[in-house]
């Protein structure tokens, strides 16, 4: 009797400590140290870089900016598709991964912003704050250029709001300027909080650098609503105040091993893009050197250089040549030098100040040539400009100036290249010329949704229809309502 007591005892006794336990040492046991649920904003702000330049910098969105504005031809599975429009430009699923990733950075960035403003875990982190206030504009920038319309002050708020409605594209762009304004003013605080260092993957840890590329995104995004508010003198004040040369720039460098560029990826796992006909067509049309040095043969081809027709090549791979400059280590620009001039140059040609457009225009083509991945150099492209150049800028102006701006946004910044078409096309500048027979009914004039909030939101789904407004609906900088 006492060996069957003592049996029951030490079976109970156990239960009744694990009862006993309180609800707080359970959860903290129930903890997955390798899954944090709090992390402080530096090393999230060093993922959102990343994110920032690999998948919405150089992810699917410039992959189909390229396509649609011929620096590549598409002639392989879902690049195939988008090069004859059969059905990538209208489907949900076309660009869900940027979408799904834009996303995730401003969420990320809210958290960033929160803990770094007044109340937060980080209150006074100011410089940390500009930096996270730079890079949501920018992420939101990129998606209302490529949607318009699209959900944003009532998203980023999961198990609140499951069904956010879509803000205006004219609504959204005032929250991007503010996003800058406030950066730029947080830099100009003092703050008790490191610098980032080497968690800042851009600038490392270089506030005034960061301020700059916030003055040149001003002066990007106010030349984008040119249309609707054209203030060119302002364009040039704000790149003034921004990166003074190439070294300065905004741009995110893979090191070849551990991170590769996006397009370089694209290449060794798909294989979907050959060498644009359209893009041979003006280099040597201007006797361009960059000809030389833009394409190169398809490792699997024999012969000369087969250039693919803009929407009417042949489903092949293995045949037509490929881009010379998707190299390994060929860096994603946020916001490049070459830009900032450019812009410079048309605000002055619009202002018919052509001695300051030239020279502006002269700079910009000099950085172009000095790429890292093109590896011209000054005295090529003062040849160039000087033999070739000024006498078309000399003839039309405006013009030359963007097709210059076209050539050297190869590849790397063709998402830019699309928005400068459609908004020159809205106010009726029609001064490049893109080859593809399909362009006439079809061309994308918006991307699509993304088929994560078509499926779950009702607002996304019924502002996407069927898809086929992409070839009918400009976004509002371009004259369009949504």
């Amino acid at each position: 009797m006492k060996r069957l007591k003592y049996i029951l005892l030490t079976a109970i006794l156990p239960l009744t400590l694990i009862m006993s336990c309180s609800e707080s040492i359970m959860d903290e046991i129930n903890k997955n140290i390798n899954d944090p649920s709090d992390m402080v904003s530096s090393l999230i702000i060093s993922d959102v870089m990343t994110g920032t330049a690999f998948s919405v910098a150089g992810g699917d969105f410039n992959f189909y900016a390229s396509i649609y504005m011929e620096h590549n031809a598409g002639i392989w599975g879902q690049f195939y598709n988008a090069d004859i429009r059969s059905s990538e430009p209208t489907s949900a699923t076309t660009y869900n991964n940027s979408w799904v990733s834009v996303y995730a950075n401003l969420y990320s960035l809210k958290i960033i912003i929160e803990k770094c403003s007044e109340g937060g875990s980080e209150d006074g982190n100011y410089h940390t704050l500009g930096i996270a206030q730079i890079l949501a504009a920018y992420n939101l920038a990129v998606l209302t250029d490529m949607m318009g319309d699209v959900p944003w002050t009532e998203a980023l708020q999961p198990g609140v709001i499951f069904t956010p409605v879509l803000d205006s594209q004219q609504d959204i762009y005032e929250d991007i300027f503010q996003f800058l304004d406030d950066a730029i003013a947080n830099f100009d605080k003092a703050t008790i909080f490191p610098s980032l260092g080497a968690q800042d993957f851009i600038f490392g840890g270089d506030t005034d650098m960061w301020k700059k590329f916030a003055y040149g995104l001003k002066a990007r995004y106010t030349m984008r609503l040119s249309l609707r508010d054209p203030s060119y003198a302002e364009v040039i004040s704000l790149a003034d105040q921004s990166f003074s040369s190439a070294e300065e720039q905004a741009q995110f460098n893979y090191n070849g091993t551990t991170s590769k560029s996006p397009f370089y990826c694209l290449f060794q796992d798909r294989d979907y893009y050959a060498a644009s006909q359209s893009l041979h067509d003006k280099l040597t049309e201007r006797n361009d050197p960059r000809d030389d040095v833009f394409f190169t043969q398809h490792p699997d081809a024999e012969g000369d250089l087969l250039f693919a027709p803009n929407g009417t090549a042949n489903q092949v791979q293995g045949t037509y040549s490929i881009s010379a400059i998707s190299t390994v280590t060929a860096p994603s620009y946020l916001l490049s030098y070459h830009e900032l001039e450019f812009l410079k140059a048309e605000a002055y040609a619009r202002l018919n100040n052509l001695a300051l457009a030239d020279t502006a225009l002269r700079k910009a083509v000099i950085a172009a040539f000095e790429k890292v991945n093109i590896g011209l150099t000054a005295s090529e492209a003062k040849e160039y400009f000087n033999t070739y150049v000024r006498p078309r800028f000399t003839s039309d102006p405006l013009s030359e100036v963007m097709n210059q701006k076209y050539i050297a946004f190869y590849e790397e910044e063709a998402m830019e290249t699309y928005n400068d078409y459609r908004r020159l096309k809205a106010m009726g500048d029609n001064v490049i010329q893109l080859s593809n027979p399909a362009n006439a009914t079809k061309f994308p004039l918006r991307y699509s949704y993304g088929n994560s909030d078509i499926t779950t939101n009702m607002n996304v789904r019924d502002a996407y229809g069927d898809g086929t407004y992409v070839y009918s609906e400009n976004v509002w900088w371009a004259g369009g309502t949504r």
